[in-house]
């Protein structure tokens, strides 16, 4: 079983598969490095595809304390897999959690971004949601510890963004929910505790997306409530943004319908792959509705 190991010591369990252009996905905080598998199989035909398991996610390595995992750490563990395996540069794909990273991993590391992919990003974010968002946080830790990976998998499968993926397709969320269930305790809390309690605002890095050059496709679920508003913000404030919304769709996108998750980001990499992906014109930013002022 291969693994890549951080500047801190943490193993983290990857797997890859294809040639050609690397792409790497990084998953969410209620999947693993399994929830890429449909993407794996169709980008691997045309691309070098990575995934792996972030810390805290058997068989990754489950560190202990709640310092050892941050926004910061989970962003550069993107680059470890890539350095372990000589990715220079890579299309970084990433779903809520894993698109925080990502979005994190344009500002902190810019170069070695071919393009990203920045899905369900937005679950606390606006300012009047931040006190409720980290008391959730707090709650969700507690109740991990207390009760175990079982049980907890079985409230938070069936959030209010994901029970569209059960009436979709009760098969794969019966899936989904099965590999929830075997995830470490441990290593959810303190996940939840380090990085997406700790994580900053969207709206306090407007500079930093301002100054974003990479080719960046935000996409979220049109049922992805606490992610639509957040979506327009990275849009308008990101010059090289495109915005996809999926229709009938909640949070976990990549698995709900992956084919139309995989034809749009396929287009994006297409695009970015044949040199054809544009930054905003400046003069569609104006206060003037018509341009006839």
């Amino acid at each position: 079983m291969p693994f890549a190991t951080t500047d801190d010591g943490v193993k983290l369990h990857y797997e890859e598969t294809g040639s050609g252009a690397p792409v790497v996905f990084v998953h969410e905080f209620a999947a693993d490095h399994r929830s890429w598998e449909l993407q794996m199989r169709h980008f691997g035909q045309r691309y070098r595809c990575v995934t792996y398991g972030a810390r805290g996610y058997p068989p990754s390595d489950v560190p202990e304390k709640p310092e050892s995992y941050s926004q910061n750490r989970a962003t550069d563990d993107i680059l470890a897999v890539m350095d372990h395996l000589g990715i220079d540069k890579a299309h970084v794909v990433g779903l809520s959690m894993g698109g925080f990273a990502t979005l994190h991993f344009g500002f902190r590391h810019p170069t070695r971004a071919r393009s990203l992919v920045v899905a369900g990003v937005g679950y606390g974010a606006e300012r009047e949601q931040q006190a409720r968002f980290r008391g959730e946080v707090e709650t969700v830790a507690a109740t991990l510890k207390s009760e175990g990976m079982t049980k907890f998998a079985e409230k938070y499968a069936y959030g209010p963004t994901r029970v569209q993926f059960e009436n979709k397709d009760p098969r794969g969320f019966a899936q989904f929910k099965k590999e929830l269930a075997e995830h470490s305790a441990l290593g959810s809390a303190n996940t939840q505790v380090g990085v997406q309690g700790q994580r900053p605002s969207l709206y306090d890095l407007v500079d930093r997306m301002n100054a974003l050059a990479v080719p960046t496709l935000i996409l979220t679920g049109d049922e992805d409530w606490p992610c639509l508003t957040p979506a327009m913000l990275m849009k308008r404030e990101i010059p090289s943004a495109a915005l996809a919304v999926m229709p009938n769709c909640g949070h976990t996108i990549n698995l709900e319908d992956p084919d139309l998750f995989n034809r749009i980001v396929g287009d994006f990499i297409g695009q970015v792959e044949a040199g054809r992906w544009p930054r905003r014109d400046p003069r569609a930013m104006t206060s003037s509705i018509t341009g006839m002022r």
